[in-house]
């Protein structure tokens, strides 16, 4: 057993405790409101934002008021509930046959919460001790066996995009220009640019991507890295599924071969350091999204793969501007509409900004990959 599953079976015994304390009654009565606050929390969370349940905080505000009125409930049938025990259990047989159930009920939803903890973990970024940790867990892995696949807690949660935060070249210090993304080029390469869904270890994963030939998508190696299944959506809504055919962690790279035809973008052949650029993508599994930017140098440096592993020499292109978690694959444009990078990481600190890789390793890409799929490798971590 590792330090994790100690941890796990010290919490399963607190919880299950108070539940035997609390009665089977008291605890039954007092999750079903919650859970029904919950619910009713989460619709109406996201309702005091502007766009609603469309926002990309939706979840965020769903968790939220999920929180509150499940709490809320919880408190006010709590009453009810101790008031009933009292008129119901009064033997004491009853009252220790009460208490067992509450210790069995509070038991298992403690283990819930686990098993829980360990589907976002292992899809949170930038969490690389911890991802190993519950991949080893004894208890986890069993639980992962008994219930349900967590993708589809995940859902529920979002899928996130497991991109790393690193130190690489400098971002530009120029603000990024906003009037870009109204440029007709940059409206134009919307069609190109899909989102991509892939589910690794249980887990879901989001990214983006794009079209560089009509059967061919650009995206990261970490975004289906270890993927089960692997699909994208376009901006219309059409839902592909997609074929690794390429897969590089030294430089986050991935291909994608779909059958269907989309209109591509141009990769371009130079670029000038301050320009305007644009990133284009699904940040945090939200609507397609144009983020102003600002184009930065590009140069060789000590970096890391796409696992973290390290260190290896790479060539990075840096930029300035909002790099959000699902904005991985996606591409970076400069004013004319032409692909001069793709989006993979975002800064650690410092002015807003995230890092690409140049679009000339794309075009040697192209040139290796496979007629077949090939393989994605491990989850990352």
């Amino acid at each position: 057993m590792t330090v994790l599953d100690c941890a796990i079976v010290a919490f399963t015994l607190a919880l299950a405790l108070w539940g035997y304390r609390q009665g089977l009654i008291v605890g039954a009565l007092t999750l079903g409101g919650f859970a029904v606050g919950a619910f009713l929390g989460s619709r109406l969370g996201p309702l005091v934002l502007s766009q609603g349940h469309d926002s990309p905080y939706a979840p965020l505000c769903g968790a939220i008021g999920a929180l509150l009125m499940g709490a809320l409930a919880a408190v006010a049938l709590e009453g009810i509930a101790l008031a009933l025990r009292r008129r119901v259990v009064r033997h004491p047989f009853m009252h220790r046959a009460d208490g067992a159930g509450g210790a069995a009920l509070i038991g298992a939803v403690a283990l819930g919460l686990a098993w829980m903890f360990g589907a976002v973990a292992l899809h949170a970024p930038g969490t690389t001790q911890l991802r190993a940790d519950v991949q080893e867990s004894v208890i986890l892995g069993e639980l992962d066996h008994v219930l349900p696949p967590s993708a589809g807690v995940l859902d529920v949660l979002d899928r996130v995009d497991p991109a790393p935060s690193i130190s690489g070249p400098a971002t530009p210090a120029k603000r990024p220009d906003p009037k870009i993304a109204e440029d007709p080029r940059v409206v134009d390469a919307g069609g190109s640019v899909v989102r991509v869904l892939s589910t690794a270890c249980g887990l879901g994963i989001e990214g983006s991507g794009w079209a560089v030939r009509p059967n061919l998508i650009v995206t990261n190696a970490h975004v289906i890295a270890g993927a089960d299944d692997t699909t994208v959506t376009t901006q219309s809504g059409v839902e592909l599924e997609a074929t690794a055919v390429y897969y590089q962690p030294k430089d986050d790279l991935a291909l994608l071969r779909i059958d269907s035809r989309l209109p591509t973008l141009a990769i371009s052949s130079e670029r000038s350091v301050g320009s305007r650029g644009a990133v284009l993508g699904y940040p945090e599994n939200g609507p397609y999204t144009v983020t102003p930017a600002r184009i930065g140098e590009t140069r060789d440096t000590i970096s890391e793969d796409s696992y973290g592993r390290g260190p290896i020499e790479r060539t990075i292109t840096s930029l300035g501007g909002d790099v959000r978690s699902g904005n991985s694959g996606g591409p970076l444009l400069d004013s004319s509409g032409k692909v001069v990078g793709v989006v993979f990481a975002a800064t650690t600190g410092g002015p807003a900004g995230g890092f690409a890789v140049p679009a000339e390793e794309v075009r040697e890409a192209i040139h290796h990959a496979a007629a077949r799929e090939v393989d994605t490798g491990a989850c990352t971590r």
